[in-house]
């Protein structure tokens, strides 16, 4: 694990990473800078992490063996505009700026070793599903590094670059879908007569659930679910209902309308 951790961007995803890496015990607080154009901001996770803090980019590049780009891509190249000649050979940098393409990246940093992720929100409460792809110069010790920084957090994922449209699509986008269907279960709850906050934490809990017992068994979703559907009963005649809604469809076709509008946005 490299010596010294940077962060261009202190924000929520920014502050996530920090977290788990610092439970992880991957880096020690005193190991970590973060730069962050907002006092307040600084002031916040200086005294809730005690990492250091500057208002200064150039400081956290000069000074870090692993810089991770945590800004959003309308303000990156602003921010890279003036510290381009910063970046050493012997860095490795990782951005999670959403659609900032590998090309992109190497024309706007010529020097240091290049990796692209794509998180999701969960990161901030330690349940990403992360994707990354590996760029220019990129050794396997640095993949290491990068999956052990996104395991701090969740789960991470090696894919070709071509592929992270699809992870947008799937894991990016994903959690506004699961939110949107435990709301819906909420409401269904509450038509039957259930209290609102209890309707709320039964169905979270329930697409936590599932989702630890795929994860924890292996088994495919379809298995784990016809475990569930008596012959006759009750889940089977829910399940009716959600198939004549196409519920399965609108799904497989949320994935892909936020992969094109990702690849629309890249391009």
């Amino acid at each position: 694990m490299a010596a010294r951790l940077g962060f261009i961007g202190a924000g929520n995803m920014a502050e996530a990473l920090m977290r788990g890496v610092i439970a992880r015990e991957l880096y020690a607080p005193a190991d970590i800078i973060a730069s962050e154009i907002f006092e307040g901001r600084r002031d916040y996770i200086s005294s809730s992490l005690a990492v250091n803090v500057t208002a200064d980019n150039a400081e956290v590049v000069k000074t870090s063996d692993v810089v991770i780009l945590a800004l959003k891509p309308q303000h990156l190249a602003a921010a890279l505009a003036s510290i381009e000649d910063s970046f050493r050979d012997d860095q490795l940098v990782i951005s999670i700026a959403a659609g900032i393409t590998l090309d992109s990246l190497a024309k706007m940093i010529p020097k240091a070793r290049l990796v692209r992720v794509m998180p999701n929100q969960p990161c901030m409460s330690m349940a990403s599903a992360s994707a990354f792809s590996s760029g220019r110069g990129v050794e396997k010790d640095d993949l290491a590094t990068v999956r052990e920084i996104l395991e701090a957090v969740g789960v991470a994922h090696q894919v070709e670059e071509n592929l992270l449209d699809a992870v947008t699509g799937l894991s990016g986008s994903g959690p506004a879908y699961a939110y949107l269907v435990i709301e819906a279960l909420a409401d269904g709850g509450v038509l039957m007569g259930l209290p609102r906050d209890v309707a709320q934490s039964l169905a979270a809990q329930t697409l936590l659930g599932a989702a630890k017992t795929v994860l924890d068994t292996g088994e495919h979703p379809g298995r784990l679910k016809d475990m569930v559907c008596s012959p006759g009963g009750t889940t089977i005649e829910a399940m009716k209902v959600l198939e004549d809604a196409g519920v399965r469809a609108a799904m497989i076709g949320a994935v892909r309308a936020s992969a094109e509008k990702s690849r629309q946005l890249g391009e």
